[in-house]
C-alpha cells in the first residue's frame, strides 16, 4: 500500500479496513488478519497496526475475542452507518473539487447524469 504523506498512516489503514467492510471484501463477524501479520503485509509498525484495532474497536466496527484475535462487527446497523458516513465522505470531497473548478450543484448533477448515461 503506498501512503499519503498529509493523512496519518493509522487513519489510511482504517479507511482500508473499513471499505473492505462496507464492500463486501470482508464479511461481518469475520476474523482480521493478527497484528504482526498486517503489519509485515502493510509494512508498518505493530503499534501502528495495535492503534488501528484499537481506533476500530472505539468506533466499535471491530470487537476482540481476548486470546482469539480482532474480529469485524456483526452488527448490519454499524456496518450500514459506516458505509452511510464513508459515501457522505466521498460526496463533500467530490463536490468540493467540482466547486473548485467553478461548477454549481445544477451543473454537477448534469455531469453526474451524463457519466451515468455513458457508463451504461
Amino acid at each position: 500500500m503506498d501512503f499519503l504523506n498529509d493523512t496519518p498512516i493509522y487513519v489510511q489503514i482504517m479507511n482500508l479496513i473499513k471499505s473492505d467492510i462496507v464492500s463486501g471484501k470482508m464479511n461481518k463477524g469475520e476474523k482480521l488478519m493478527s497484528t504482526r501479520e498486517l503489519a509485515i503485509e502493510l509494512k508498518v509498525n505493530p503499534n501502528t497496526i495495535q492503534r488501528v484495532f484499537r481506533e476500530l474497536e472505539n468506533e466499535q466496527i471491530c470487537f476482540t475475542k481476548r486470546g482469539m484475535g480482532t474480529y469485524v462487527t456483526e452488527d448490519d446497523e454499524t456496518i450500514f452507518g459506516l458505509k452511510q458516513q464513508l459515501a457522505a465522505g466521498m460526496i463533500e470531497q467530490f463536490v468540493k473539487g467540482m466547486k473548485q473548478l467553478n461548477f454549481s450543484i445544477h451543473e454537477i448533477i448534469e455531469k453526474l447524469h451524463a457519466y451515468e448515461e455513458e457508463a451504461q
